[in-house]
């Protein structure tokens, strides 16, 4: 906005509306200069990023269409079929080793431990199980890099719970576990993504996953750092109850003894590892080529 009248209102009104500087005349020219190559370069990043996540979409769209054939085709998404198929989204990640089959063993035993009704056991076991499957609609630029996200990285990170609620809605046997998939980054106070929702508003399923994950998530081994203990992972579960943790979960979560969920990551690990998919049939499913979106 270019005038001639020094007033603080009328500035803060003309941002609001969307103005990108406020001059004042007189001016210089390379005063103006500067400022129209601020607003071109800002408008520049703006349409970029709405163009990677039109891509973006497209690209997930695509894939999805071909994993719901692929699991129609399946249809009851068999025991094998299904751990075959989170293997190898865990092994794109390298460093997770059987975690998605580790975190929804111990989402399993906490709900029962908390006398959900066993109608609904099953469900919540398959959505832990496939928590991180949009993860195949993220690029391996973004997925696999070894430093801090950027913020428009870290905003394609966080299209995954998305992603995989429109993979799972679409798949009938899989329907009843997408709401899991697309909660389980809600934080119990809020502030979690995507919806940002809060207390009893997020799916059970979801909230006893929260505690479940970070229990494996701390007392397994990671690139940047060696396996937490048991107590350690306790004490951080107890200290963000009520924030991140539904107290009540955590409740329920206390009163398991060590020796239980030391026993059920055991007989993960040596549990026989699935029947393979046939690799070439997932090539252009998980995108562990796909071109950079960030």
């Amino acid at each position: 906005m270019l005038t001639a009248c020094e007033d603080l209102t009328l500035a803060v009104n003309a941002m609001r509306i969307g103005a990108l500087d406020y001059i004042l005349k007189p001016f210089r020219l390379s005063e103006i200069t500067v400022s129209v190559q601020d607003a071109l370069a800002r408008r520049r990043n703006q349409l970029e990023q709405t163009e990677r996540m039109r891509l973006l979409e497209e690209t997930v769209n695509e894939r999805t269409v071909e994993l719901r054939r692929m699991l129609d085709r399946l249809h009851d998404a068999s025991e094998t079929t299904l751990e075959a198929l989170v293997a190898a989204l865990d092994a794109r990640e390298h460093e997770t080793k059987a975690h998605s089959k580790r975190v929804s063993e111990y989402t399993l035993y906490l709900a029962r431990e908390m006398g959900v009704d066993p109608t609904q056991l099953d469900v919540i076991r398959r959505g832990a199980m496939l928590h991180d499957i949009g993860k195949i609609g993220i690029s391996d630029t973004i997925l696999l890099k070894p430093g801090k996200l950027t913020a428009d990285e870290w905003v394609v990170m966080q299209k995954h719970p998305q992603i995989g609620y429109w993979i799972l809605d679409g798949i009938d046997a899989l329907k009843s576990a997408s709401d899991i998939v697309l909660s389980h980054h809600e934080r119990y106070e809020g502030g979690g993504y995507p919806r940002g929702l809060i207390g009893t508003n997020i799916p059970l399923g979801a909230r006893i996953f929260s505690v479940a994950d970070t229990l494996d998530v701390m007392t397994s081994d990671r690139p940047y750092r060696k396996a937490l203990s048991y107590d350690d992972a306790r004490q951080e579960i107890t200290r963000f109850s009520g924030r991140q943790f539904d107290p009540d979960v955590v409740r329920h979560f206390l009163k398991v003894p060590l020796e239980v969920w030391t026993d059920i990551r055991t007989s993960t690990s040596r549990a026989a590892p699935p029947s393979p998919l046939d690799m070439s049939n997932l090539a252009h499913v998980l995108p562990m080529g796909a071109p950079a979106q960030s």
